[in-house]
């Protein structure tokens, strides 16, 4: 490859023969197996925690470890693989023999491994087997594992939990330890850790798998995890765990610009403090905030399209909306209907939706759309089920404040018009 020297700069000295060409990277096959049968939460892999379907959480984790080159979904389910490329995996078609209940991850990987070698005309070097069902399973980890095999330090690896618990037993003679003696029990600093296979994520050098066809064979490596992430979704109360969890152990998230295609705002509790003041004759008022107003005009002259969706039929909601010159859905029972029809109609993928919400009767709208957003102020539950939340309250500027995450610094620019107050 040849370069251009900036202007004013030094000619280049003249070239040296070329070293030899590197080898080409190696290439690190994550696969994910996720088929669309569950006994125990009917439609799992779909599943939503913090906004995000289980599957594409294993994605972005795997599309955020530094080595992986490829993430591909195994899957017998059409609506999985939709979610697995909308994520920005590929997917792959798993016959029925290996997506029953019997099936085994091992199957499942290497028929992935198969497909994808037959369609790349080149052997993976790595490949991993991540779990949907780890729904705090971070990129670091997915990196390090594949990292033990990379650097030929292993033949095969996987995430673990330290542990200095003591484990028990029941005997005929009672209770007995497993990894202790219970008449001698030492201190947690005078013992070394024992660790816990977490399900995550494993990684095995291709070839190997292969002639083995298993996850552990040869040299086998852990990778510590911390044990406060650990938690595999295998009944309805895991993923109610997960849900309350994950806005303790996410890591801070919000869209931007090219995230989102368009913009729907709750009225009350959302643009309001969710308080109506009333006067004698019953007259309704609440009280806006001229920040979100702000955000909401230049939200607008970005391009973004914005709706007002709002349960209520009240004068107040049409007279902001007239005041935003933005369109308003009001009056309406089901909100995910009359949102999926707008979105219908204006030609836009709700996955590329932002939804911000406060309450019970957006959660319809929340399991629908790519971006769902609670305002701080919200129901536990709502926040709980939203990718992003934000830290104002609703009325407060929360629509202000969703607006800066998506123009950020354009949003202070001064308008060339006046602006909306």
């Amino acid at each position: 490859m040849t370069t251009t020297p900036a202007p004013g700069a030094a000619a280049p000295a003249p070239a040296t023969p070329a070293a030899p060409a590197p080898a080409s990277a190696p290439v690190v096959l994550a696969v994910i197996p996720a088929r669309g049968g569950s006994k125990g939460v009917p439609a799992k892999n779909l599943a939503p925690v913090a906004g995000v379907p289980l599957v594409g959480r294993a994605v972005h984790a795997c599309l955020g470890a530094r080595s992986v080159t490829h993430v591909v979904v195994s899957t017998d389910d059409p609506a999985i693989a939709a979610a697995a490329r909308a994520a920005g995996a590929e997917a792959v078609h798993r016959p029925a023999a290996l997506a029953g209940d019997t099936a085994t991850s091992e199957a499942a990987v290497l028929h992935a491994l198969d497909a994808f070698e037959a369609a790349r005309g080149r052997a993976a070097d790595v490949v991993l087997l991540v779990q949907c069902t780890s729904p705090f399973l971070t990129s670091d980890e997915v990196a390090e594992t594949a990292g033990r095999i990379l650097s030929g330090a292993a033949d095969t690896a996987f995430t673990a939990a330290p542990s200095h618990g003591f484990l028990w037993r029941e005997a005929a003679e009672g209770a007995e330890g497993v990894n202790h003696d219970k008449a001698h029990r030492p201190r947690r600093q005078d013992r070394e850790p024992e660790y816990l296979e977490t399900g995550a994520v494993y990684a095995m050098a291709a070839p190997g798998f292969r002639a083995h066809r298993h996850r552990f064979f040869g040299r086998t490596a852990l990778v510590a995890t911390d044990p406060a992430r650990v938690l595999e979704i295998d009944d309805p109360h895991d993923l109610a765990r997960a849900k309350a969890l994950a806005p303790l152990l996410d890591a801070p998230v919000t869209p931007g610009f090219a995230d989102v295609d368009a913009v729907v705002l709750d009225f009350d509790g959302t643009q309001t403090d969710d308080r109506v003041h009333l006067d004698a004759e019953g007259r309704e008022f609440v009280s806006a905030h001229r920040g979100d107003g702000l955000g909401i005009a230049a939200l607008r002259r970005a391009g973004l399209p914005v709706l007002i969706l709002s349960t209520e039929r009240n004068a107040v909601v049409a007279a902001r909306a007239r005041k935003l010159r933005i369109p308003v859905l009001h009056g309406i029972d089901r909100k995910d209907r009359a949102l999926k029809e707008w979105c219908e109609a204006e030609g836009i993928d709700p996955q590329r939706v932002l939804y911000a919400g406060n309450d019970v009767n957006d959660l319809p709208c929340f399991h629908l759309v790519g971006w769902p957003v609670a305002v701080s102020s919200a129901h536990d539950s709502v926040r709980a089920a939203a990718r992003a939340v934000t830290v104002t309250p609703g009325g407060a500027g929360a629509i202000r404040e969703i607006a800066a995450w998506l123009l950020g610094p354009e949003l202070d620019t001064p308008a060339r018009t006046t602006p909306e107050p």
